[in-house]
């Protein structure tokens, strides 16, 4: 769903820019905070440290993701948003970030999405998609049994809703600053109906991802926490609690966790240097629609159109499947460097301002 420039006209993506940079701006803050603590019950001072290249790992996981178009209709594809899955990996203004560095790797390295309608798309796929998502997970939760299960299930819903609800946020925003005189009527349902099979893609691959790290590290899910239920074991038909274990496991803060980022970052590769090779070359649902309908009439030339990696290929590469694996390992490459180095200064903030507290609170005692 990414918005070339020309689609939305120029004081439309303007006064969308202003959003996006004031969305990031109180992403920004709320993500010290999300990737200052790790858990509650850890107790973790070096939240920051475990959580930083976690959130950048996610960056990089969604850029691979993204381009593995799925077949959905008739000469249409659909591809990851990840919103929703940021979201309930890392926490909502995290997830806003993540999706916003995906953008703009992606923008400035592969001519994706156009350059003056990067406000339009970190509205639509970073914002919309994450806040959308993440709401509607933790009132699913607020109903559902605290059970690992149960997160996935929330996840899957959640990522469902939240493409369709980025199609409606488009809609809107094409009504008000549409370069073409399109009924928003026809839009709206061409956006919708395409959109809604494509969220089905984005529900089963949020669930399935969400569900993988669940398993095995919960104690990472930014959605998860808290949701640990004690063990039963059933005893003469009733259920009881399960006695302590006689050595208490490591707590989370210090549990490992670089097996988990070797294993997401060698999926990222494969995804974006191999199993890319295989996805639909048809449009995605935006593209689809906008050549029906005549949106793209007034498309402009992307700003990076003679990028070295424009349309995910390494130029002078002749052999397609070459320059379309390189393409994508320098993406996810560019992404974790770019996303890792990001949260590590949010987080790196977080802590000199949690310093600086505590020995302002220490002078005043003293």
């Amino acid at each position: 769903m990414h918005v070339p420039d020309g689609f939305i006209n120029a004081p439309v993506s303007a006064v969308a820019g202003v959003v996006a940079a004031g969305a990031v701006a109180v992403s920004l803050k709320g993500a010290r905070r999300e990737l200052g603590v790790t858990s509650r019950s850890s107790g973790a001072e070096n939240g920051g440290e475990r959580t930083a290249p976690l959130a950048g790992l996610v960056a990089a996981f969604i850029f691979a993701v993204q381009m593995l178009n799925f077949p959905v209709a008739a000469g249409t594809s659909g591809h990851l948003l990840g919103g929703a899955l940021a979201a309930i990996l890392v926490g909502p203004y995290t997830g806003v970030l993540c999706i916003s560095v995906v953008l703009l790797m992606q923008g400035i390295l592969f001519a994706d999405g156009g350059l003056t309608a990067l406000g339009v798309n970190i509205l639509d796929m970073g914002v919309v998609t994450t806040v959308v998502a993440y709401a509607l997970f933790r009132g699913l939760l607020g109903v559902l049994p605290r059970t690992r299960r149960s997160v996935t299930a929330a996840s899957f819903v959640a990522a469902l809703v939240s493409v369709p609800a980025a199609a409606c946020a488009f809609t809107l925003m094409y009504w008000i600053g549409g370069t073409t005189d399109i009924p928003i009527g026809k839009v709206f349902t061409a956006m919708t109906g395409v959109h809604v099979l494509i969220g089905i893609g984005e529900a089963l691959i949020t669930a399935l991802t969400v569900g993988a790290v669940v398993a095995v590290r919960p104690d990472l899910v930014h959605g998860a926490k808290g949701l640990a239920a004690p063990l039963k074991l059933r005893v003469d038909g009733e259920l009881v609690d399960a006695p302590a274990p006689a050595r208490r496991p490591a707590p989370a803060a210090h549990r490992p966790t670089r097996g988990l980022w070797i294993t997401g970052l060698v999926t990222a590769l494969v995804l974006a240097g191999f199993v890319s090779f295989y996805a639909s070359a048809d449009p995605d649902g935006l593209e689809k629609v906008a050549a029906d309908q005549g949106i793209d009439e007034k498309t402009e030339e992307h700003a990076t159109a003679d990028s070295p990696l424009a349309d995910y290929g390494v130029k002078d590469v002749s052999d397609a499947r070459l320059s379309g694996g390189l393409a994508g390992v320098i993406g996810v490459g560019a992404t974790l460097l770019a996303g890792s180095g990001a949260f590590y200064v949010v987080s790196r903030r977080r802590r000199t301002q949690g310093d600086a507290e505590t020995a302002t609170r220490t002078e005043e005692k003293v």
